[in-house]
């Protein structure tokens, strides 16, 4: 099957976090655009659903200055370049919550944007061990435990607002079921 070709790019601004493009991109059919918007990022992510001997999860209030909020979610970072997938999940638990973590498991990855960006996203699990107290209190604000009952309200009632999140808890749910 065919797939569309570009067949110019002008660069409108490229940065080591984000680059963004116009595209120049004949279709299949023939069809040209003349400038579809493209949006480049270097480093995957990883989001991780962190889960404790009751089988709560862990959950962030991180500071969103986009959105002017502070945001429900769980531990997400991006990968650095060489670093191994689930590592960096274990990373960016530690770095946001203080936990150490162990029994890393990837269960999706997927692309958050795929009509305008080629970020990648990937969801682990994975179970909480010792807690060293220190996170990152730039990003973070705080922690806390919630049973999944209280994810699922939190769902049901919009409190949880971010997508990456969203999805990693969705898909997990749905993995675990009602229990």
């Amino acid at each position: 099957m065919e797939k569309p070709k570009r067949l110019a790019r002008e660069v409108i601004y490229e940065d080591p976090w984000v680059n963004l493009y116009a595209d120049r991109v004949e279709y299949p059919t023939g069809r040209v655009v003349d400038r579809h918007h493209v949006l480049e990022f270097d480093k995957a992510a990883i989001a991780v659903v962190v889960r404790n001997q009751q089988d709560d999860i862990l959950m962030i209030r991180s500071y969103r200055y986009v959105t002017d909020a502070i945001e429900l979610e769980i531990p997400a970072g991006g990968i650095d370049p060489g670093e191994d997938i689930l590592d960096a999940g274990g990373r960016e638990v530690l770095e946001e919550t203080g936990f150490h973590t162990r029994s890393h498991r990837l269960i999706y990855t997927y692309h958050p944007m795929n009509g305008i960006a080629n970020k990648v996203f990937h969801v682990a699990t994975a179970e909480a061990e010792e807690n060293v107290g220190e996170f990152d209190e730039s990003e973070v604000v705080d922690w806390r435990w919630m049973s999944k009952s209280e994810v699922r309200t939190r769902i049901r009632k919009q409190e949880i607002r971010d997508g990456y999140t969203l999805t990693a808890l969705l898909l997990y749910l749905a993995e675990v079921g009602q229990d």
